[in-house]
């Protein structure tokens, strides 16, 4: 059998399918910080964060067989994850955005999180600025800035098209910097 670390995702998902079930240990090492790293940008409580992970990786069990292993895999439990997330936060009734932990990237020239990141003020209007916008323009920018997804991997995981990915990142940073006063 071949190393798995030689396998690409989509590789290892066909391998889990049609050869050998344990190898999905190999896909969930792969995954696992980063679905949690992106999870807690919506999901404050570790224990509630843990049980949505672990929903993930058993819906992606149960759907292998319906992952097209053409496309993108890290879309597709990407997708999965979002999918669990909001439908975590419509059964609790409540919205908790957190960006602790995290690296920042600059999103935009005018606005630098990065640099602004180390006081705590500053963090909070961050938080607060993401926060306040609609789930529409946020999740974007959380994909794009935050996780550093393609846009062609954000339209696959929030099933947009390709150009409305980019003017919600476009309207988002703009509706961002407003709030944040730049």
């Amino acid at each position: 059998m071949t190393d798995t670390a030689d396998l690409s995702d989509e590789q290892l998902a066909s391998a889990v399918r049609e050869q050998d079930k344990e190898l999905y240990g190999e896909i969930i090492g792969r995954y696992q910080s980063k679905l949690s790293h992106y999870l807690r940008k919506f999901i404050q409580n570790p224990e509630e964060l843990e049980d949505v992970l672990q929903e993930v990786f058993i819906k992606a069990y149960r759907n292998l067989y319906g992952f097209n292993a053409k496309r993108k895999f890290s879309s597709w439990i990407y997708r999965i994850a979002h999918n669990e997330a909001v439908n975590h936060l419509k059964r609790n009734s409540r919205r908790v955005f957190s960006l602790d932990e995290m690296e920042y990237k600059a999103i935009d020239e005018k606005i630098d999180i990065q640099g602004g990141i180390d006081s705590g003020l500053e963090r909070e209007r961050i938080e607060g600025g993401l926060a306040s916008l609609k789930e529409k323009y946020r999740e974007p920018l959380i994909l794009y800035f935050l996780e550093e997804k393609s846009y062609e991997e954000i339209s696959d995981i929030l099933r947009l098209p390709r150009n409305t990915v980019g003017v919600l990142i476009m309207r988002g940073k703009k509706m961002l910097k407003e709030r944040l006063g730049e």
